[in-house]
């Protein structure tokens, strides 16, 4: 019940050992992984019976020495040629599938994808090396029943550099050194107050994160125990150490929804004097920092919770939303909630729930940028229901990012299974983890121990960094001036150099790779020597 393929793209081939997609149905799980499947001719029994090529690749079936039988996908032009077989998928079916890859050469970045009439939707992301074999392993459910056709991306962005000396001639056979400074998609964790003045704090987060939320530092009842006497001394200070390493952060948390997590003095106002307070807090902390944020968690926990709605106004989350967005004119702003992903028991906070908040908010008055925050905090999996809920808060069409992920139970295996489940849905567009370090414990997930050596959850972190970075390349421009490349997206330092040059000839460019409009877009770069 398994097959090899393989699918080449310019001189990377790409094998994938496919084990069968299968469907899980709610009343007798099977053991499809195992036992079969709704794949069909999967161990490419006669010819190529069932499968044919998605986009132009050019398939033919091959054996290798060991009696394996394989696809292989040939004259490929775009990320999406590769071997394709259709399937009809049913609503109330769980889909699982899995299977092995490896390159011949370099690294690719592969998703598995299924056409469908209503969108692609991506079953899986992998990372796949030469030399050893990596695991693709998803599952898919589908709103409506219908016809499905599997195949596979690749996903990087072609780059094609030419160098040109001052008077347009081409530098030839010169050597181009590229090496990642930054990757695009935000990967971040939360820091304590104790990164302030350890340095092995410092040197163990700023090795791995770009993103920072601040764990308790900026929430009301940090700055302002008692009313009127404000201490911003940690924030500003993690906020100084985040910038000296250029680290952005996100603002967690303007106003709480939850009376318990609110300052003491705060629960007992009037309704005109916690209006008063409410305003003074916005307008301090959001003018403190102005222009330094990259987003701000508005409203925290606002489907659970309705303090300011009972106290103040039906329509508070719409008033602080707007209050926000005149204070600061470029942070992303967020609602931001838990169980959302998590927990389909929790019928406080489902998708559809979460999305008559938006409807609620934008009806109220406020039309401004608006984000989706989803916690993640999660006690067990359950991936299809994760993905369906995304998919849903897809459709309003906004920002996704998830906020404050950590899971209490199997944590290395779960770790990593959610995080290739959310960075893999292409709604998301952020990922913090819950993992602020503190001499006592973390929160639920602790990343490292307190000499800041990586626990196992440490390791699953630094492997989907590795995964994600470019370590460098080197190559030779043709006779022409030309060298092309795939690169994942993020910016990067690209050098040039010819036999014989001195290091002040040395031309030295920065480039960002961001997400290109087309599947197929290639990204041009003028070097200029």
């Amino acid at each position: 019940m398994m097959y090899f393929c393989t699918m080449k793209l310019g001189e990377r081939t790409i094998i994938l050992l496919l084990m069968v997609f299968c469907s899980l149905e709610f009343s007798d799980p099977k053991e499809p992984l195992y036992h079969g499947g709704v794949v069909k001719n999967s161990e490419l029994i006669g010819e190529l019976k069932e499968w044919y090529a998605f986009g132009n690749a050019k398939i033919e079936k091959r054996v290798s020495k060991s009696g394996n039988h394989f696809i292989v996908a040939s004259q490929r032009r775009q990320p999406n040629d590769s071997v394709s077989q259709e399937f009809y998928l049913e609503k109330e079916n769980f889909y699982t599938f899995s299977a092995w890859l490896q390159v011949s050469d370099g690294e690719a970045d592969v998703v598995a994808r299924f056409k469908t009439p209503a969108g692609s939707k991506n079953v899986d992301w992998g990372f796949a090396r030469s030399g050893c074999w990596s695991m693709l392993k998803g599952g898919l459910i589908v709103d409506n029943s219908g016809p499905a056709e599997l195949y596979f991306e690749v996903r990087k962005r072609k780059v094609i550099f030419h160098a040109t000396d001052a008077e347009g001639k081409p530098l030839a056979n010169a050597t181009v050194s590229i090496t990642q400074k930054r990757m695009s998609f935000p990967f971040g964790n939360a820091i304590s107050r104790g990164i302030r003045s350890n340095k092995a704090y410092q040197e163990w987060f700023t090795a791995r994160f770009k993103v920072a939320s601040f764990e308790n530092e900026m929430k009301w009842d940090s700055v302002e125990r008692s009313p009127g006497q404000e201490n911003y001394t940690a924030p500003d200070a993690m906020l100084q150490f985040a910038q000296k390493h250029d680290i952005a952060v996100r603002g967690h948390n303007l106003l709480w929804d939850d009376p318990k997590y609110e300052p003491k003095w705060v629960r007992s106002l009037s309704p005109s004097e916690l209006s008063r307070a409410v305003e003074k807090r916005i307008n301090s902390i959001m003018r403190r920092y102005r222009g330094q944020l990259i987003a701000w968690d508005v409203i925290n926990e606002n489907l659970h919770h309705s303090f300011f709605e009972t106290h103040l106004d039906k329509n508070a989350s719409t008033i602080f939303f707007r209050m926000a967005r005149q204070m600061d004119q470029n942070a992303t702003l967020f609602l931001n909630e838990y169980n959302t992903i998590e927990d389909p028991n929790d019928s406080i906070s489902t998708p559809t729930r979460y999305l008559e908040k938006i409807r609620a908010i934008r009806s109220g008055g406020y039309h401004g940028p608006l984000a989706i925050g989803v916690q993640g905090h999660f006690y067990g999996l359950n991936l299809p229901y994760t993905r369906a809920v995304i998919d849903k808060l897809a459709s309003a069409k906004l920002p996704i990012w998830i906020t404050e992920l950590d899971v209490d139970q199997n944590q290395t295996t779960d770790l990593e299974q959610v995080i290739r489940e959310v960075f893999a849905h292409p709604a998301v567009n952020g990922i913090v983890l819950w993992a602020a370090w503190q001499p006592w414990g973390c929160y639920r997930m602790c990343l490292t121990d307190n000499n800041f050596k990586n626990l196992p959850a440490g390791d699953v972190v630094d492997k989907f960094i590795e995964e994600w970075s470019h370590k460098g390349l080197t190559g030779v421009m043709n006779a022409t001036g030309f060298f092309e490349t795939s690169l994942f997206h993020g910016d990067y330092e690209v050098r040039i150099s010819r036999q014989n040059m001195t290091v002040s000839n040395l031309t030295q460019h920065f480039i960002k790779l961001e997400t290109p409009h087309t599947p197929n877009e290639t990204y041009h770069v003028k070097l200029l020597f």
